[in-house]
């Protein structure tokens, strides 16, 4: 089965330049480049493309209200998105394997926020759909974050974890 949608989506592709070049270390160029593509996508633009950069940009930012928000939006925009549009970008992709990763960005930043019981809600949320998750390394990584996340929440953490995506740790 190929993994190659019917024509590139270019967008989809300037999306992951700018989420490699944050991981490399330029976090302000890759927040820039983002939010040129957010301006060109529009609020009620393509939910996948809305879903997987706001997805992405809640993890540049230190901050975590502004990384809250962008959560939000991320999981607001894969509300929108069907599993045609999933499958038309990646045929090994489905809609179900986003959300405990979405979950999780939601819990970690409201515990990072010590707001707890909203955390806790979206701990439960991201372990009741950890089932759609891959088998892998990818799978892995995620079941163990939400683990981690808990533990935090249960601890009354509130430091940013040294397992998350864009920590200096």
């Amino acid at each position: 089965m190929t993994t190659t949608p019917t024509s590139p989506d270019l967008t989809m592709e300037a999306i992951g330049r700018a989420v490699t070049e944050g991981r490399s270390g330029a976090v302000a160029s890759a927040r820039h480049a983002l939010l040129d593509l957010w301006s060109t996508i529009g609020i009620t633009g393509d939910p996948l493309r809305r879903c997987t950069l706001a997805h992405h940009m809640s993890d540049l930012h230190e901050d975590p209200a502004e990384a809250l928000a962008w959560a939000i939006r991320a999981l607001d925009a894969a509300e929108a998105v069907t599993e045609q549009r999933v499958q038309e970008h990646d045929s090994e992709l489905h809609i179900a394997g986003f959300y405990p990763s979405l979950h999780l960005n939601l819990a970690d930043n409201y515990r990072r926020l010590g707001s707890f019981e909203a955390a806790a809600k979206h701990i439960d949320a991201a372990r009741e759909h950890a089932p759609d998750l891959p088998e892998g390394p990818y799978g892995d990584l995620l079941r163990v974050a939400i683990e981690e996340a808990a533990e935090a929440v249960t601890r009354r953490d509130t430091a940013r974890r040294v397992s998350a995506p864009g920590s200096t740790a």
